[in-house]
């Protein structure tokens, strides 16, 4: 699993539903946290609920929240920040063969969701606030990254 994960002042998720017969589709927020961490999650195939449980634990342990030094040594959990979790299936993209990237790393859905929710599982096990995304939706991402602090997770 691999997690593209921005410590963030506020993010959301806004979902486009698919347009009914001759009415444009409606844009609703599924998704939103004040600050925190924006993580976008990818799974690929030999993916599993071990490594969806080092995630989560990773993510809420990661200390990249400042301290009262303005120095990046506390986590989400010891700051009492909120996780926003998007699906997001292109971090196992590949374009190292020319410029359209093919996706046959990233796992399928039917595989991906459950381990996805499992990570959602493990970080409010941890006491904290949880949103996602949608799986297999439209999602307009809005992020107010913070410092910019943006890491990669790969477990």
């Amino acid at each position: 699993m691999r997690a593209l994960v921005q410590r963030v002042s506020a993010a959301s998720v806004t979902v486009v539903d698919p347009p009914a017969g001759d009415q444009p589709g409606e844009r609703r927020v599924v998704g939103e946290i004040g600050a925190g961490l924006c993580a976008f999650v990818g799974v690929t195939h030999d993916d599993g609920p071990e490594q969806a449980d080092r995630l989560a634990d990773r993510l809420a342990g990661l200390r990249i929240m400042d301290d009262e030094d303005g120095v990046m040594n506390r986590s989400v959990v010891d700051v009492g920040g909120a996780v926003l979790v998007v699906s997001q299936f292109t971090l196992y993209g590949d374009a190292s063969k020319g410029r359209r990237p093919t996706w046959s790393a990233a796992a399928r859905p039917e595989h991906a969701e459950p381990l996805v929710e499992r990570v959602v599982d493990g970080l409010r096990e941890r006491g904290l606030e949880v949103a996602t995304g949608r799986f297999r939706a439209d999602m307009v991402v809005d992020i107010r990254n913070e410092g910019p602090a943006t890491l990669m997770l790969e477990v």
